[in-house]
């Protein structure tokens, strides 16, 4: 029984430190370039931001793919990321395109993609109110209808049960 355990502590313990070996010396891969919205109609505005640059960097920005030109991302509030703003222009054709940020300090280039849709994305729509089917609903508003038609129910149902019993005994109709 010691020995198994010897074993398979021993195994764990050989797998645990390749996997620190391999593993990498970072955290992340230091962030991408976040497009947002990831879909926008031509003459959409479009923002961009990115940690890569390093606190209180700033990046150029390049979105001439899709027609937009060049913009700046400076360093946010925070200063944990920059941030940027561009225009779709309207001859925008739809597709999907690459829009790229350079840092200042370092030169490292990030990218993202930018989808040019000629329809706006739609959000969803929850039904409400009623359902309009012709036959009517069960409880309406007014207590005093509805009262009088539970009565007529319920004087139907005891005239059919009397009627069967009738019938039942032989007496008739």
């Amino acid at each position: 029984m010691r020995r198994t355990a010897r074993l398979l502590t021993g195994t764990a313990l050989a797998v645990g430190a390749v996997g620190l070996v391999v593993a990498p010396a970072y955290g992340g891969d230091g962030g991408g370039l976040e497009v947002d919205p990831s879909s926008v109609v031509p003459g959409g505005h479009v923002s961009v931001k990115t940690a890569a640059c390093g606190d209180g960097g700033s990046a150029a920005g390049d979105a001439s793919a899709v027609g937009a030109g060049s913009f700046t991302l400076a360093p946010s509030a925070h200063g944990r990321e920059a941030n940027g703003r561009f225009r779709v222009p309207p001859s925008a054709q739809p597709g999907t395109y690459e829009v790229v940020a350079t840092c200042a300090e370092g030169g490292r280039r990030v990218t993202g993609d930018l989808v040019v849709t000629l329809t706006a994305p739609r959000e969803q729509v929850h039904p409400r109110g009623s359902v309009k089917t012709g036959v009517g609903g069960a409880l309406g508003t007014d207590p005093v209808q509805t009262a009088a038609g539970v009565a007529a129910l319920a004087v139907a149902a005891a005239g059919g049960t009397w009627l069967l019993h009738r019938r039942a005994r032989g007496d008739g109709i």
